[in-house]
Formats: structure tokens, sequence, C-alpha cells
């Protein structure tokens, strides 16, 4: 099957952004749509990048927001180091330093994945920064995240010895795993190069370290999200079986306030909403974002 590619070449997402100093890192930012534009910050999630939502954001910037995207320490263009002591905390700081750089005050946030994670942690943090909030699927909830066999390994004691035996043959094989729909090879060559880019997928059982602190920050994030006073909306794919329509089920009965798109199909959609159905996605948040 000829599935024709949704993502602009990774090099020319790269092309359009620039690093900034944090600390003693230098992170990949990006900026798109009117200066003067309403401010939205989209955050990645693991183990790819802001070249995430590269199909996306052209939609939200031609609407007339201002669009904020950045890659994530240990991710993508940003820097990776080795020995690093990733945290979620850590990147939300990051992200909360890039806006103070950038001048950006308040701002509505989209959140995928590991991004949710740190959504959450600036919403407890700050919620009335947030003007508005969509999520895409993630581990909302710890005790409803269901990892594949491969985030299992790589998070257990062998894990520093099984990253480096990640290839692109294998890290496509995951990633389709957890897919409700099929995604062109020429997407895939890009999500694995912004992973393997200065040797990043060793820092995968690292990286992974999130899946604790989501359990040891679980009340506190939990109340973030269920707490949240503005508009709210999940945009998700049930077929996905990290985070997929079992969330979903909760997160109607926890929030029925929210503005929930199910993106059923068929085919049902997966874990990756923003790259298997980008023009779902993308006329969900900007009806959102612009309303």
């Amino acid at each position: 099957m000829n599935v024709p590619r949704v993502l602009p070449p990774l090099s020319r997402w790269t092309a359009g952004g620039a690093t900034v100093q944090v600390g003693d890192h230098t992170v990949f930012v990006r900026h798109d749509g009117p200066p003067d534009g309403t401010p939205v910050t989209l955050i990645h999630g693991f183990p790819t990048s802001s070249h995430d939502w590269a199909a996306v954001v052209p939609a939200l910037a031609a609407a007339g927001l201002r669009v904020t995207t950045l890659d994530l320490l240990g991710f993508g263009e940003s820097d990776k180091p080795r020995r690093h002591p990733y945290s979620v905390l850590e990147q939300a700081s990051l992200v909360e330093e890039v806006w103070w750089q950038c001048g950006i005050g308040s701002t509505a946030l989209v959140a995928h994945d590991y991004g949710v994670s740190v959504g959450q942690e600036l919403l407890a943090r700050d919620p009335a920064r947030i003007t508005r909030m969509a999520w895409l699927n993630g581990g909302l909830y710890p005790d409803l995240h269901r990892p594949v066999l491969m985030q299992r390994l790589l998070h257990g004691p062998l894990g520093p010895l099984l990253a480096p035996l990640t290839t692109r043959r294998r890290f496509a094989a995951a990633l389709r795993a957890v897919l409700g729909r099929e995604v062109a090879d020429a997407d895939l060559d890009d999500l694995w190069a912004s992973v393997a880019r200065a040797g990043g997928h060793r820092l995968a059982p690292r990286l992974l370290g999130y899946i604790d602190e989501r359990r040891r920050h679980a009340a506190r994030w939990t109340g973030a999200l269920e707490s949240f006073p503005g508009p709210t909306l999940f945009v998700w794919g049930p077929a996905d079986p990290i985070s997929g329509a079992h969330v979903l089920e909760r997160l109607r009965v926890r929030m029925p306030r929210a503005r929930i798109e199910e993106l059923a199909g068929p085919p049902a959609v997966g874990h990756y909403p923003q790259v298997e159905d980008p023009a779902s996605v993308a006329g969900a948040l900007t009806d959102f974002l612009a309303d």
C-alpha cells in the first residue's frame, strides 16, 4: 500500500527554527503565524520531536495563531546530554524559560504523550497562565497507562543494553504497533532521524523515567487536569493500545464539560493523531483555539 507522506521533510522543518540557550543547553524553538497572533504552545511526545506537529501547524498559523513549538531536552534538534538526569519537572522549567526568552505570557497549550505530563506540571504550577488546554493521546492517568513491551524493556534493568541496539527497522515496527492508520515510510524515516540524531536513541532508558514521575506526582497532576478552569479539549485516537479508548471512558466521567473529538474513523486513529490524521486534528484544534 502506497501511503502518501503528510509531514514536510525534517530538514525543512528544522530550517524554519532556531536554537536558544537555556542554562547549559541549546534548545530548538520554532515560531509560526503572525507575531501578534493569539499564542499557542505545542509540546511533543516521546521519543520524537516538534516535527510531529509539522502537518498541523500551517492550519493553526493560517487561522491567525502565533504557534510556538520546541524540542524538549534530549529530543530532536535540542541538546542530548548522555548522562543527564532527565525529568518532567526540568522540562516544564525549560518550557517556562523559552516562554520568558520569547516574551510569551499567557498561552494556550497543546500536548501529546510525554508532553501531557509536562503540560500537567505547567498547569499545576500556574493554571492562570494557560488560557485553554488541548490534549492528545497520553498518560493523563498513570493507572491507565499501558506501555508496550519495548517501552517496558527499555525502562527496565536491560534498558541501557537494549537502547544502543535500536534501529530504524525496530523503531518503525514499534511505532506501527501503536498506530491505527498506516504512515508513509518517508515520514517514519524522518521520525527516526529526529530520534537518532546525536545518538538520541541511546537516551530512552533515562527519558522513560517519566513513567515513575507520573506515579509520584499522580495526585498533583491529575488534580491540575481536572480542576483547570479554562476550556479543555481532548483530540483522541481510540485505537491506541497505550492511552486509547480506555482513557476516554474515564475522561467522560471525570471531565463532562470538556470537548472530546474522538477520531474513530474508520479506520480509528491510534497513538499519533497529528501524524495519522493531521487534517482532523488541525480542524479540531483550529476551531477550539480560535474560538
